[in-house]
């Protein structure tokens, strides 16, 4: 297959069309009374007509038969994706999953049958929350694609190259990278290889980038190396094309008769992209102590509250660590937000050798966590000279607001849930001392003050 070609840029207004199909574009209005070569005009909105014009989100497509062409929608009976998470008992501990099983050669498992919903927050009808699901597949969807009129999905591949094909145009997701579909647009996932990966999903609200105040106009995520798919259609009469809908948490399926990838041209700011994360620019201390995580923010998608997200996601690159008179690692901490974390490839360096690629964790919100009793005592002891940190190793957050709630899938249906999770901080010692002159003696308290022998 050919190299494939993008658009480059976050939040711009583009125009594309199918070099096989030259001026299908309408010239200078959206929808004229006769299309070029006959097409349909067709808009997707990704926001309130009356949204403010920096909010506003549509595109405009040009295809060869609208959308609307199907027959009933009727339920959907594969996958585990799910948003009944209210029926579970709450549950405050550290967790950790051991990496997500792949489905087994006897069975074929597109991507959409391979969704597995671990935990999540809010409701798709009120389009406020979250969810975090799992994929895992082993063959490709064919005569099938799927759109999610609950949010946006977040994918990250962990294992396996996605080759998606949207309705805007084809592009390619390898472990490292990220891809943004947005409500609404209609995808088909192909594979040539078993297949693993994270998606979060946000309801109601679409991921934008971070402010970077003080840093100035430039780092992180920079808008240009964002990249969205150039105009491709397939003009092709299919028997039973599949048509499955995500719609309030439950997954339904139609039948049409064609192609949903019939998109001669089409122009907007409402689009699917994908992102190198080896393209972010870290930004971190050069003196003492730590920047919050905040600094490690590629995408975000905000709540009501100022500055406080539904859901960010967060990389822990390759980079230099050079910090003096400071503990390195991340430091032990209770957050009000809920921190879901995933690996891609390597070891994470809070949690080396338990946390692998292809598995989980989740604090919640005010549960303790931090790094594990090797890290503190390797970290507490290290000389601090320039170092590389996470040199082959890719880990990853999901950060929200909301008070996140494990499924039944995630607490037992998987059968990866690791019990013994808590232990890798049981050996941690009390090292508390009181110094006084040249000798090191401890404190004997007495009626709550203290008194040294």
């Amino acid at each position: 297959m050919s190299e494939l070609k993008y658009l480059s840029g976050f939040g711009s207004e583009f125009t594309s069309e199918d070099p096989r199909c030259p001026n299908s574009l309408p010239k200078g209005q959206n929808n004229p009374q006769k299309c070029p070569y006959g097409l349909y005009a067709e808009q997707l909105s990704g926001s309130a007509f009356t949204a403010p014009r920096t909010e506003n989100r549509r595109s405009w497509f040009y295809r060869i038969k609208p959308s609307v062409g199907h027959k009933p929608f009727k339920k959907f009976n594969k996958g585990n994706i799910t948003h009944n998470w209210d029926g579970q008992e709450p549950d405050p501990n550290q967790m950790r999953w051991q990496p997500f099983d792949f489905p087994t050669k006897s069975e074929n498992v597109h991507f959409i049958e391979g969704l597995n919903t671990i935990c999540g927050a809010g409701d798709p009808k009120t389009k406020q929350g979250l969810a975090i699901h799992i994929y895992s597949c082993n063959s490709s969807m064919n005569d099938c694609a799927f759109y999610n009129a609950d949010g946006d999905f977040l994918i990250v591949p962990q294992t396996g190259t996605l080759h998606v094909t949207t309705e805007f145009g084809k592009l390619t997701l390898k472990p490292n990278e990220i891809g943004v579909i947005q409500q609404g647009m209609r995808f088909n996932v192909k594979i040539n290889e078993p297949c693993r990966g994270y998606i979060l999903e946000v309801f109601g609200q679409h991921f934008i980038l971070p402010d970077l105040g003080p840093i100035g106009a430039n780092g992180l995520a920079n808008p240009r190396d964002f990249l969205t798919p150039v105009a491709w259609y397939e003009d092709r009469t299919v028997d039973n094309y599949e048509i499955i809908s995500k719609y309030q948490g439950k997954l339904f399926v139609c039948e049409q008769d064609h192609s949903p990838f019939d998109v001669v041209a089409w122009h907007g700011n409402y689009v699917p992209y994908k992102y190198d994360l080896a393209n972010f620019m870290v930004i971190n201390t050069v003196s003492f102590d730590h920047c919050d995580p905040s600094i490690f923010t590629v995408l975000s998608c905000q709540s009501e509250k100022k500055g406080t997200a539904i859901a960010d996601f967060v990389i822990f690159p390759p980079r230099w660590s050079v910090q003096e008179h400071t503990f390195r690692p991340p430091y032990y901490h209770r957050n009000c937000m809920s921190e879901f974390m995933g690996l891609i490839l390597g070891e994470y360096e809070a949690k080396r050798g338990g946390f692998l690629p292809g598995g989980a964790t989740l604090h919640s919100i005010m549960t303790p966590h931090g790094p594990d009793l090797k890290c503190f005592e390797d970290a507490s002891n290290e000389e601090l000279k320039p170092t590389r940190v996470a040199e082959g190793t890719q880990a990853f957050m999901f950060e929200s607001c909301l008070s996140l709630a494990v499924t039944k899938w995630g607490a037992e249906t998987c059968e990866k849930l690791d019990p013994e999770y808590f232990k890798c901080w049981q050996g941690l010692k009390k090292n508390f001392t009181v110094l006084l002159g040249l000798a090191t003696r401890k404190s004997v308290f007495f009626g709550g003050i203290a008194s040294i022998p």
